[in-house]
């Protein structure tokens, strides 16, 4: 799709959460949450002109590398939200993306996503084939205290769960959806700790892609000086995954 003539670098969208996406208190499901900021950014590309269908015309898609997540509180079902998106950085292969969600005017969530450009025939990393001079950058504007970083990984964790990728794990890019690792581990999680709204922050690494059939195992380890939980997902001796959950104190 050519640029929108209502393209602006700043894109604000408005979201409804509805009952699917809540938990049994009623508040919106963490992996909801990551859904909704995805298909927010998503919207932004396609204004932009660099959205998925416009870069499939040269077998490129955005993928997900890492991701942290700052939660001062969750909207419930019937609340409208706003979610407010802009591009930090954007350079030949790799895009740091900036989001936050408001509540009634308040800011209850800050997002910052780091995003790369992959070849899904080749299924490797390339500079980015369209133009995309025409978004202001804003590497000044964040959306989180916090920057992103690289999760340290306990390699004498504890193997909790065995999993096998399914069909209805995949997505358009043909590879695990970055929202189901996520829900993979949170399943281990004590429910308590979702429905009080324990989570105070969450960061994300994406290292490498599971297709279908592939079998992985999933770790969990505690560390109790930060309070925090770490879980990271493997296949064979490779580490596909990892996801840092800060617990509130």
């Amino acid at each position: 799709m050519p640029i929108s003539p209502n393209f602006t670098s700043i894109l604000s969208k408005d979201w409804e959460i509805n009952f699917t996406q809540c938990t049994p208190n009623g508040s919106l499901k963490y992996t909801d949450l990551c859904n909704i900021l995805q298909l927010t950014a998503a919207a932004h590309s396609e204004v932009g002109g660099i959205s998925f269908s416009d870069m499939q015309e040269f077998h490129q898609a955005w993928v997900l590398s890492r991701m942290r997540v700052e939660i001062s509180d969750l909207p419930k079902s019937g609340d409208i939200v706003t979610v407010t998106t802009w591009i930090n950085s954007l350079e030949n292969s790799r895009s740091v993306r900036g989001l936050e969600m408001y509540v009634n005017g308040k800011k209850i969530v800050g997002c910052e996503t780091y995003w790369a450009v992959f070849n899904t025939q080749l299924r490797r990393p390339e500079a980015l084939a369209l133009p995309y001079e025409h978004f202001k950058l804003f590497p000044e504007k964040r959306a989180t205290t916090e920057g992103f970083s690289k999760i340290n990984i306990n390699h004498e964790k504890e193997a909790i769960f065995e999993k096998i990728v399914y069909l209805s794990d995949l997505d358009i890019v043909n590879h695990v959806n970055n929202v189901k690792y996520l829900e993979w581990c949170l399943d281990h999680v004590n429910p308590k700790r979702i429905l009080k709204q324990e989570v105070k922050s969450f960061e994300m690494n994406f290292m490498k892609e599971l297709s279908l059939k592939d079998t992985v195992i999933i770790h969990e380890s505690d560390i109790e000086e930060s309070s925090a939980t770490t879980f990271s997902i493997t296949k064979g001796e490779k580490t596909c995954y990892a996801l840092q959950l800060n617990w509130k104190k």
